[in-house]
């Protein structure tokens, strides 16, 4: 099954939280920003203040935006049809998003991907999805 392009809606706005402004920054940047702890280095998503795992200060970093397909599901009834699943970043954190540009039926587990940023429905920001590399 081909990829259709599909409308992308975006509820609030990027200034409702700013813990999370840079993440949107740097996605209108072509930029993927991830958080990593300063006390215990690890990488963590969805981006917050606090570590975790060891309740640490972290800091913004930008991720390579390379990534393994962790699972996916197909959703084939849908007009049109999409496919969304967790991958895991090279830099360790897994990341819900949906598969674009791609045959739904070619997705496999444990397939390389990478980051591609669409502009989501009318004034909406530009959000990280996953694309075969």
């Amino acid at each position: 099954m081909a990829y259709v392009a599909r409308k992308i809606p975006f509820v609030g706005t990027v200034d409702t939280n700013p813990e999370t402004k840079p993440f949107f920054e740097g996605a209108a940047a072509g930029k993927l920003m991830i958080r990593r702890c300063t006390s215990c280095k690890k990488a963590h998503w969805y981006p917050r203040a606090l570590c975790p795992f060891c309740f640490g200060d972290c800091d913004w970093e930008q991720a390579s935006g390379k990534a393994k397909i962790y699972t996916f599901s197909v959703m084939e009834r849908a007009n049109p049809p999409y496919a969304i699943g967790y991958v895991t970043l090279a830099e360790g954190p897994s990341v819900l998003t949906n598969f674009v540009d791609c045959d739904f039926k070619a997705l496999k587990i444990g397939q390389d991907v990478k980051v591609a940023f669409i502009q989501t429905e009318g004034e909406g920001p530009s959000l990280p999805f996953f694309t075969p590399a």
